[in-house]
């Protein structure tokens, strides 16, 4: 006698197996990505890129729409990694500045004058203490994708060039409201002011600050050479970009689906960061246009002017590697040391 149990027991299997799988009806019609930057930067660029690919790679079953100019958290740009985590934000391309206040690890990109080049940093996203980090992230209920790039950190201001420690003394400068920016801009003399993206806008047009810190890539798109005629290039904090899926919605897509996200990711972030970088390696591009075309006055620290500056926030760099970790900061600098 045949025994025919075990057919309806692997067909029951199959049931419910198909039940919990997520299939295409179940999407929800829109996907969110949140993007603090405008459409017009290297980093809002790559969204729209990403969007258009996996749209076309599903066939229309996961179609995302961007959210530039940080809309989705109302230009409150500590605000984004929750937004991930509670699953309002399906993705983002964020900057590990604005998510360090939920994930303190990554302060380790804003340790004052840490890492020296493109190389150094790339070297330590490559190497274990990059995939711890991403390891912290998704404990959080954020999968990470890939790394893209914000850029290094440089200074502009109205007031006068600054070479020295000392020529920043006084000066008003916006930061990111992250306690480590404040702590660095303080040991240097200046004057911090946090505020967004959008305050910080209005705030040089009214010309009630007299200075900001952001990488060269968002110099021209937010007019900064319109009220700063002087820039110094010191790469004092660097700003990679994660792009990040919300774990939430990472599970109600299926395996076929996010194999196609994941890898389009890693394509899109890769073209991403090398437009990010382009004309800042080598003749220096980006700022010799912002010299001839906008009228901006350069400074390019050499070594040694660096070290001035490296002193005087090393009391920061001490304190901030403990609440960090000493064990991540210490892996990070022997890679960025061989790097060299």
């Amino acid at each position: 006698m045949v025994v025919k149990r075990p057919l309806v027991t692997v067909t029951v299997a199959l049931v419910l197996g198909l039940l919990a799988a997520p299939v295409a009806a179940d999407y929800k019609p829109e996907f969110k990505t949140s993007i603090v930057v405008s459409e017009q930067t290297p980093w809002g660029q790559a969204a729209n890129r990403f969007a258009t690919a996996v749209r076309y790679r599903t066939q229309g079953r996961i179609n995302i729409k961007n959210y530039f100019d940080g809309q989705l958290f109302a230009d409150k740009q500590t605000a984004e990694f929750p937004l991930l985590q509670q699953g309002v934000a399906d993705f983002a391309l964020g900057s590990t500045i604005n998510w360090s206040a939920q994930v303190k690890e990554l302060n380790l990109f804003a340790l004052p004058f840490m890492f020296p080049s493109y190389q150094a940093l790339d070297a330590v996203q490559a190497s274990e203490p990059g995939r711890r980090l991403f390891k912290l992230i998704e404990q959080k209920g954020v999968v990470p994708i890939a790394w893209g790039e914000n850029g290094f950190r440089e200074l502009t201001n109205s007031k006068r060039p600054v070479r020295r420690p000392e020529d920043l003394q006084g000066l008003k400068v916006r930061v990111v409201g992250i306690p480590i920016f404040v702590e660095t801009f303080r040991a240097l003399g200046a004057n911090p002011v946090t505020m967004n993206l959008g305050e910080m806008l209005a705030a040089l047009q009214q010309g009630t600050i007299d200075g900001q810190e952001n990488p060269i890539a968002l110099i021209v798109p937010y007019r900064f050479w319109s009220v700063h005629k002087y820039i110094t290039l010191w790469h004092y904090a660097v700003d990679p970009v994660i792009l990040a899926v919300s774990a939430k919605t990472w599970v109600s897509l299926s395996a076929e689906d996010r194999t196609i996200v994941r890898k389009i990711g890693e394509e899109v972030m890769a073209v991403q960061k090398k437009e990010a970088r382009e004309g800042l390696e080598g003749a220096m591009t980006a700022l010799d246009i912002l010299q001839r075309i906008y009228g901006m006055e350069g400074v390019h620290l050499s070594p040694g002017d660096v070290k001035a500056f490296r002193d005087k926030t090393r009391p920061v760099y001490t304190k901030w590697a403990e609440e960090i970790g000493a064990d991540l900061v210490r892996s990070a600098e022997t890679i960025v040391e061989s790097a060299k």
